[in-house]
């Protein structure tokens, strides 16, 4: 007895069906075809994304400091993209605010990835004593921004840039500069809740005032520092002055607390008492500051 044998592979599914051999090689070709157009797809739209990403203009960066400092700190002129470009510094006083002031030339950065964060580096000739340096480390639940020591100093600025803050500032119209230095100063964001962990320092350095007669008030130093739970402490002393001011507070998400007092040295007295009677509340010799 002759056994006839099964056909294999295609043929079997050409007889079963009545299909030619034209038939199947159409529905392969539009098979891989169709493959071809997905995955043609799927790289446009990552290419799209990957362009999105890289070429991110400046401008988008500006919004988001903009929004995060409530419009105090502006980057206006934007040019380039967030990865790298340049701005000019503004502070202004917030919304609705006609009090701005801007620093001369350009500050520019550069954002590069460093292991599984990425790194923002500031430089400004004016400003900043070499590059500025911020590190951002994303982590679950969790983002941190890092202050990277620098050397001896980070920045100095003329203190007459804070008038664009608005009052009291702009009454005040201050001379001197600002000095910023720090060890390492970190915040971490956690579940939604900032802990500060590092200190900086904030020197204020002969310090004048357009209220008083005097050249210079002094010199002095505000520190922030976190302490174990985390939260900011702020501590106001005098390095050397006619004008004695001192105080301590915290910054917490309510918002910043402080209570310092001003007082005159020997002898400054009359030069003073503008001064004194603006900058807080009058208590006999001595002006109590109130913040929050």
């Amino acid at each position: 007895m002759i056994r006839r044998r099964k056909p294999r592979g295609w043929a079997v599914t050409a007889a079963a069906t009545g299909w030619g051999e034209s038939t199947f090689a159409e529905m392969a070709w539009d098979k891989s075809r169709g493959a071809a157009m997905r995955w043609g797809l799927f790289g446009a739209v990552v290419g799209v994304l990957l362009a999105f990403v890289l070429f991110a203009p400046a401008a988008w960066l500006a919004r988001a400091v903009s929004s995060a400092s409530g419009e105090h700190l502006l980057l206006a002129d934007a040019r380039g993209t967030i990865w790298s470009g340049s701005a000019v510094a503004v502070l202004t006083g917030g919304p609705g605010s006609r009090d701005a002031s801007a620093l001369p030339g350009r500050l520019e950065w550069t954002l590069v990835p460093a292991g599984l964060g990425l790194e923002l580096r500031l430089r400004q000739a004016c400003c900043l004593n070499g590059s500025a340096v911020l590190a951002v480390r994303p982590g679950f639940g969790r983002v941190t921004l890092a202050l990277k020591p620098g050397a001896e100093w980070i920045g100095q600025w003329p203190s007459a840039w804070l008038g664009g803050l608005g009052t009291p500032w702009n009454t005040l119209q201050m001379g001197g500069s600002v000095r910023l230095s720090s060890p390492g100063m970190a915040f971490e964001s956690v579940q939604g809740r900032w802990r500060v962990v590092g200190r900086a320092d904030i020197d204020l350095l002969e310090v004048s005032s357009r209220l008083s007669t005097l050249d210079t008030l002094g010199s002095y130093r505000l520190t922030i520092a976190g302490d174990a739970s985390g939260a900011a402490q702020l501590s106001l002393a005098t390095q050397q002055g006619t004008l004695q001011l001192s105080g301590s507070g915290s910054i917490a998400p309510t918002g910043v607390r402080f209570r310092g007092e001003a007082r005159a040295g020997e002898g400054g007295e009359a030069a003073l008492a503008n001064l004194l009677n603006i900058i807080g509340r009058r208590d006999g010799a001595r002006s109590v500051i109130s913040i929050g």
